[in-house]
């Protein structure tokens, strides 16, 4: 991690601006490559990473994994991967949109020091924040959408794919187009066994 990076982490992990502060075991700041090319930005924190302080590691995450490996990515390769609010809203519910607001702006600065050629936005609360609460994520999901001059993939999150199996065969092409676009804006060689 470069020094503003660190230093800006320092800072999100001592955050006490909303009540989410006082419920969470640890604060959830982001895991991956910095230098990734793509930035994974999901709801929330929920059981498993509050335990563990790391995003996306219970069920959900490790569908994530899956379906990541099946692109050829790794965490550790290609993808940075936070969330919209750092820590756990109580009963995993959707985090309010006093907790959003408190919280984006340390989500907007790790883009802007990251400076991903990709978004992923997993989910109808990802996409809300990220792009306005107009957008829908059954309408936009598999477009790409331009948001402050970066290219955004809306797809459904993981969970609703646990939820609803019937929705994958829609995430894995619109995976495959984030592949087609990696390519193109990163790495030409990058390789997949499936894409």
């Amino acid at each position: 991690m470069n020094s503003e990076t660190e230093s800006l982490k320092e800072e999100v992990l001592r955050c006490t601006k909303c009540e989410l502060a006082k419920t969470r075991n640890h604060v959830i700041f982001g895991e991956g490559n910095l230098n990734g090319g793509i930035f994974i930005i999901g709801e929330a924190p929920g059981r498993d990473e509050d335990l563990q302080g790391r995003p996306f590691v219970g069920l959900s995450g490790q569908l994530l994994d899956k379906i990541l490996a099946a692109c050829g990515f790794t965490r550790s390769e290609h993808v940075f991967i936070s969330n919209i609010v750092k820590c756990r809203p109580p009963g995993n519910r959707v985090p309010t949109p006093h907790e959003a607001a408190v919280c984006m702006p340390w989500l907007l600065k790790q883009i802007e020091l990251i400076n991903p050629k990709i978004l992923i936005l997993l989910g109808a609360t990802a996409l809300k924040y990220m792009a306005g609460p107009e957008y829908r994520i059954t309408r936009e999901r598999g477009n790409w959408l331009n948001l402050n001059s970066r290219l955004a993939m809306p797809v459904y999150h993981p969970a609703a794919l646990l939820r609803d199996p019937s929705l994958k065969r829609d995430t894995w092409e619109d995976f495959k187009k984030i592949v087609y676009k990696y390519r193109e804006l990163v790495n030409p060689n990058h390789y997949s066994a499936h894409v």
